[in-house]
């Protein structure tokens, strides 16, 4: 790099070096392992297909991650302004090493693809910023944005179990360059519900668990408001000048990096006019389009192998496109799943150019489209810090991405959720688009997380009980259409005390 840090790099060239191939690198802090110029991974790429396909695969340990030099900083803020060398982040990094790549590299054609899922796609995306000229294809999937939406927080509320169960792990200091990760954490009981209630507040995990060695968690708790240090971590104010060909690629049903795709497109879309930008989101929980052929999640099936029809139909051809120059790219704006319909569109923007609907909370746990005619009443619960409520019914240790397509009735019977239904719907009905939820509330503690899910009800003579989709309060950005003869129901949640954060959230 250009301050002279060595980042620890892996690079698979076809065996055929009498032709030229696009160079597709993917940097991440999660080890490109098996290191060793005689090992080899078991997979490389995206997918299989890339392999026949024919590229040079790079994998690269980020700065002060594994065997890179440097040191390690969580969501590198991003340098607007670089006055020398030593002014660096993941734009530069990742410009050097393309820089680098494209000099040394036997049989490239010249041209980058950049990808990567999750925290290797916040490292694409923050990589596609200021791009060195060979840069010409960008695939962010499930991209980290900002965390206090993605992740850790979801929309401010506290996610306490995946938080915890992360950086008890991948926070553990990295004195040295090294090939081994961290041990996991172990909570001596395989439930996490019981787990965080017996921790009791936050300074007991700290003082019984952590002991101060997690850095990042630290300042996390010295910063519970969205001050400074998370603002700088935002990587979507600096969306400017990116490469000139993206695709952004997310799941319906991701519940640690939904915020992220959506937003990051959105921002690219508005900041970049003359960039190639799509969209692409399916039925999918984390990396489900990478790591599953997308048949089904949870009980919910799709009808068709989801994962293997975006790998063949959308993502090869967008990088042979634009880094080989065979082909046409994807066509269309946004391609979307439809959950309730099985079956994917295209759409010339996203969000589509479609009406709003206002509903509204009503007496007798109603929702109804009529406006109330009077707004002076109110409905109240009361929630105990001792029995919050749970995002699940599974017992697991932390978060198990089954729970974004449970059935919701083990929350709704609970006296501290308050639930509002519609009669059964005569027809489908399509929900496109953001989903928000403006409440007047009030509390009687010193801190609330309010959470509220749409979710589409199955009729009771269906049989097993399942959420065929389901909407946080402001995360959503996704179509989906409800089963006909279905219902619709909001609940809300509330927890009393930011150290019991088990309120209730799904998408």
């Amino acid at each position: 790099m250009r301050d002279g840090v060595h980042l620890h790099t892996a690079i698979y060239i076809p065996k055929d070096t009498s032709k030229t191939y696009p160079i597709l690198l993917k940097r991440t802090p999660y080890s490109c392992s098996p290191y060793g110029a005689d090992k080899f991974p078991e997979r490389i790429g995206p997918s299989p297909i890339f392999l026949r396909a024919g590229y040079i695969f790079v994998d690269q340990d980020v700065r002060g991650t594994f065997m890179s030099e440097g040191e390690f900083v969580n969501m590198t803020p991003h340098l607007a302004q670089k006055s020398g060398p030593k002014d660096v982040d993941q734009s530069t990094d990742t410009y050097d090493t393309i820089a680098w790549l494209v000099a040394h590299v036997a049989a490239n054609n010249g041209k980058v693809g950049l990808y990567g899922i999750s925290y290797p796609g916040f490292y694409a995306a923050a990589g596609m910023i200021d791009p060195h000229p060979a840069l010409a294809a960008v695939s962010p999937q499930a991209p980290i944005a900002d965390w206090w939406y993605d992740d850790f927080h979801h929309h401010g509320a506290f996610f306490l179990p995946h938080t915890f169960n992360f950086f008890s792990s991948f926070g553990k200091p990295r004195p040295e360059p090294t090939t081994e990760w961290n041990r996991r954490f172990d909570h001596g009981t395989g439930d996490g519900y019981q787990f965080f209630l017996d921790a009791g507040p936050l300074k007991n995990l700290q003082e019984r668990h952590l002991h101060g060695e997690i850095a990042f968690w630290n300042e996390m708790l010295e910063h519970p408001n969205r001050d400074e240090f998370w603002q700088k971590r935002d990587l979507l104010p600096h969306l400017h000048k990116v490469a000139p060909a993206v695709m952004v690629v997310g799941g319906l049903f991701d519940a640690e990096d939904l915020y992220g795709p959506l937003n990051i497109y959105r921002t690219v879309e508005r900041n970049n006019p003359g960039t190639y930008n799509i969209l692409v989101m399916g039925p999918w929980g984390h990396g489900g389009w990478s790591r599953t052929e997308g048949e089904r999640l949870g009980d919910i099936e799709f009808g068709a192998k989801t994962s293997l029809e975006y790998q063949e139909r959308l993502e090869l051809p967008f990088f042979e496109h634009f880094l080989k120059g065979v082909g046409a790219p994807p066509s269309g704006e946004a391609h979307l799943f439809d959950t309730g319909a099985n079956s994917w569109h295209s759409f010339p923007a996203w969000p589509p150019q479609a009406g709003a609907k206002d509903m509204y909370f009503g007496e007798g746990g109603s929702l109804t489209a009529d406006v109330p005619k009077t707004r002076s009443g109110f409905d109240s619960f009361d929630s105990d810090p001792a029995r919050p409520v749970p995002f699940t019914q599974e017992i697991a240790s932390g978060m198990t991405k089954e729970y974004m397509t449970e059935d919701q009735r083990f929350a709704a019977r609970r006296p501290d959720v308050l639930v509002y239904e519609t009669p059964p719907l005569a027809e489908d009905l399509t929900v496109a688009g953001p989903v928000d939820a403006e409440l007047w509330v009030s509390t009687t503690g010193t801190d609330a997380d309010w959470i509220v899910k749409l979710v589409d009800v199955l009729p009771g003579n269906t049989g097993a009980a399942r959420a065929s989709a389901t909407r946080s309060s402001t995360a959503s950005s996704a179509a989906t259409r409800c089963w006909s003869a279905a219902r619709w129901c909001a609940a809300a949640s509330a927890t009393a005390r930011r150290n019991r954060p088990r309120s209730c959230r799904a998408r």
